[in-house]
């Protein structure tokens, strides 16, 4: 049985959540966290088309001013509960783009604070989701089993009940968790389990922050589980097929999802090919302040090393 996500290890240092109960706190109402949830919604749609270094600065600005909006008001246990959840979904984001801008071990501090806020609003999921994206961090960062642990307690802690989307992301998760320790056959169980999930007939709306789960980002993954496993006969055609009609704004993802593309070519031993797509990646990250993309680069260039007799190779090298 894997541990409980909510164990003091995964809380913030202090308690920065605790309400100042200042008699000059400005009155809070539901109409403020109907704001907050709004701005954090435009905050992810920003993600989707910036970079963690173009992002970082006003994401920590948002996150910081809705906590000291919780810590600072008068609010009903209501309007409170609902803070709460702004700040864990703040979290959430905000930790994604620090990662992404090569900040880990800030964005683990963020995350914790996000599982913090969620759980002290009663929202199991929204936990799940931070436990989950600290997870992927960890299976990423060197820390595959504890990765794999905390991603198997995300699952269980938001529990069978939760709403499709956000059930498939966890068990996608899982998957991936698998995958960086080369467990082949639990990885592709979970991804089974993903589409499943996400075939289920919802009975309640989907949270707003699982916009982005769908049957192509499924599928991406599947691909994404099938290069780390080396078993590119599968990879290449989900990816060929899903980014013929990806949207192209998404920059970093692109370059992300081309990368596996390219280790999947290498791997299928067709380097011409996995050259081809390498310089696009290249070309790709240059254009944007993700380290996330520019250590994928450095992968696809450390793999095709091997294929450096090749002329498109060699070319792609010497000019790296």
């Amino acid at each position: 049985m894997p541990p409980e996500i909510f164990d003091r290890r995964l809380h913030p240092t202090g308690d920065p959540l605790a309400p100042l109960r200042t008699a000059g706190g400005r009155r809070v109402g539901q109409d403020a966290a109907r704001n907050i949830a709004t701005r954090v919604h435009a905050l992810r749609l920003a993600d989707d088309v910036l970079a963690g270094g173009d992002l970082i600065a006003p994401a920590r600005r948002e996150l910081s001013a809705a906590v000291r909006l919780y810590r600072e008001g008068r609010h009903s246990e209501a309007v409170g509960r609902a803070l709460l959840a702004a700040i864990g979904e703040f979290a959430q984001i905000t930790g994604w783009i620090e990662s992404d801008a090569g900040q880990p071990d800030r964005a683990e501090s963020t995350y914790r604070l996000g599982l913090s806020a969620a759980r002290e609003a009663g929202d199991a999921t929204l936990a799940g989701n931070l436990a989950g994206s600290l997870a992927y961090q960890w299976s990423n960062t060197g820390r595959e089993t504890d990765g794999l642990a905390l991603a198997q307690a995300a699952l269980s802690e938001a529990g069978p009940h939760t709403v499709p989307k956000a059930r498939a992301l966890f068990h996608d998760r899982v998957a991936w968790a698998h995958a960086k320790l080369n467990d082949a056959r639990p990885a592709m169980d979970a991804l089974d389990k993903a589409h499943d999930a996400l075939a289920d007939e919802a009975t309640e709306p989907a949270p707003e922050w699982a916009y982005w789960v769908s049957s192509d980002e499924l599928r991406i993954m599947d691909a994404r589980v099938y290069t780390e496993l080396h078993r590119p006969l599968r990879a290449v055609p989900l990816l060929r097929e899903v980014l013929e009609r990806y949207d192209t704004t998404h920059t970093r993802e692109l370059a992300l999802y081309l990368s596996w593309l390219a280790i999947a070519y290498a791997d299928a031993n067709e380097p011409e090919a996995a050259a081809e797509i390498a310089t696009r990646v290249m070309e790709l990250s240059a254009e944007i302040t993700s380290d996330r993309t520019a250590e994928r680069s450095r992968v696809v260039l450390r793999r095709l090393t091997s294929y450096s007799d090749v002329p498109e190779v060699r070319a792609l090298l010497d000019a790296a």
